[in-house]
């Protein structure tokens, strides 16, 4: 009969025995974004699944509490994407043990219309106003001058995400929020591990969140966190991805509190089951054991990861140094140490190519190019009929929608794939 370790073993043996990627530069395509994965990510996989828990267990309280550690918050819910921890994480400023702070329909979030449309969704989705500023091109972060034209006596929070792995000027938002009492979400699903003035990004904010999607700096295949330091927060977020429920047992696991049947919340009769009484309007959102395996195999990467995909865009953006009169490179923001997630540029009047010009060619070489995700938002089909409000003119906005894409910096992509990647740039906006 096989054991454990033989089947653990047989693993690595198959894992070693499969052909190695390859990425030849103009035979094979090159994808904008990529995941990273060794034997040791599939061991864990395999050896969670031996397990046969299947739901969130012991890889996934491993993991919640060494990524805290990492990020820098006491706190680390798993969910099952980066899409709903940002719907947990807004969620969680409408709880009703918030008080007066909590947020409600018809109260104002202030954000940006040129990013990924689920940073803005949890807004809509819960009856609130969108504000919407501009952003920097460039940096493609939000114009901080614009935040206090942007508030109202309904603004409750500012909501936005760090852009491609720069970081947005937070220590000024921040600043705002305090200065006004507002909540404060960062969105880090494209920044892990980015920092300003030497404090990683999440940790500045109320709440944070994070992505672990294939594309990501790490992945669990589908998977991502919410962040806090407040045990209040955690508290709504945790019941927020567990159905909603007030009690706070793990998964198979019965009567942590020692009071199971004697307590009276809301208008049940006292002793009914804490297991079945729902403090928040809930989901169940939790990732599978399996998933949160290989996040743990993979946050021992992170750091390697993270360095790669600095030298990587550090490397491009000196081999398209002097193009800078038809491509507007990106910067990091002042006081920023980004985490790269991509290299975004945007097309100058110069260039003798247009943007969608351009990115099919850049396709046609086998270039992966990927644009500023929604471009503007409210051009989209989905949010024309939206309640919404906008603050000045977003006019860089509308330039990124029309004139800004990026490529890869992930750590799959080599010096040779680079130099190909900023070769067919040069040639295809110096004619």
């Amino acid at each position: 009969m096989a054991t454990r370790e033989s089947v653990i073993d047989v693993t690595r043996a198959y894992f070693r025995e499969q052909p190695k990627r390859v990425m030849r530069p103009g035979q094979d395509y090159l994808p904008v974004t990529g995941k990273i994965i060794d034997e040791d990510d599939l061991v864990h996989l395999v050896e969670s699944s031996l397990d046969m828990w299947l739901t969130a267990g012991r890889f996934a309280t491993d993991f919640e509490k060494k990524f805290a550690e990492f990020f820098g918050t006491k706190f680390a819910l798993l969910v099952n994407s980066g899409s709903s921890a940002n719907l947990v994480a807004f969620a969680a400023l409408t709880s009703p043990r918030l008080g007066e702070r909590r947020v409600r329909a018809g109260d104002e979030v202030i954000t940006v219309a040129a990013g990924f449309p689920t940073t803005v969704n949890p807004i809509i989705q819960h009856g609130c106003i969108p504000v919407f500023v501009d952003v920097e091109l460039g940096t493609y972060e939000i114009d901080v001058t614009k935040l206090e034209a942007a508030r109202s006596p309904k603004t409750k929070a500012v909501m936005v995400a760090h852009t491609l792995g720069n970081a947005f000027d937070v220590k000024t938002v921040k600043e705002f929020c305090d200065r006004h009492g507002l909540w404060l979400v960062e969105d880090c699903c494209d920044a892990l591990g980015a920092s300003f003035n030497g404090q990683k990004i999440g940790t500045f904010g109320d709440i944070a969140t994070v992505s672990f999607y294939p594309a990501h700096h790490i992945t669990m295949g589908e998977g991502g966190a919410v962040c806090m330091s407040n045990p209040q927060l955690k508290l709504a977020a945790e019941s927020i991805r567990d159905w909603g429920r007030d009690c706070w047992c793990p998964p198979g696991k019965d009567n942590t509190c020692k009071k199971r049947f004697d307590w009276q919340l809301g208008d049940l009769p006292k002793g009914y089951d804490h297991k079945y009484i729902y403090s928040h309007v809930g989901y169940n959102l939790k990732v599978s054991d399996m998933q949160a395996a290989i996040g743990v195999s993979q946050l021992k990467k992170l750091p390697g990861f993270i360095e790669r995909r600095r030298e990587n865009f550090t490397y491009l953006r000196e081999k398209l140094s002097g193009l800078e009169d038809r491509l507007m490179l990106p910067r990091a923001t002042a006081g920023a140490d980004p985490s790269w997630f991509g290299f975004a540029m945007t097309v100058e009047a110069k260039s003798p190519i247009s943007r969608n010009e351009l990115v099919r060619r850049l396709e046609d070489e086998k270039i992966g190019t990927r644009l500023l995700f929604g471009g503007h938002l409210l051009k989209q089909p989905a949010y024309r009929e939206i309640s919404h409000r906008v603050v000045g003119e977003l006019t860089n906005t509308d330039r990124i929608m029309n004139d800004t894409f990026w490529v890869g910096v992930w750590p799959g992509l080599e010096r040779p794939h680079l130099d190909y990647i900023a070769d067919r740039l040069r040639a295809a906006v110096s004619k």
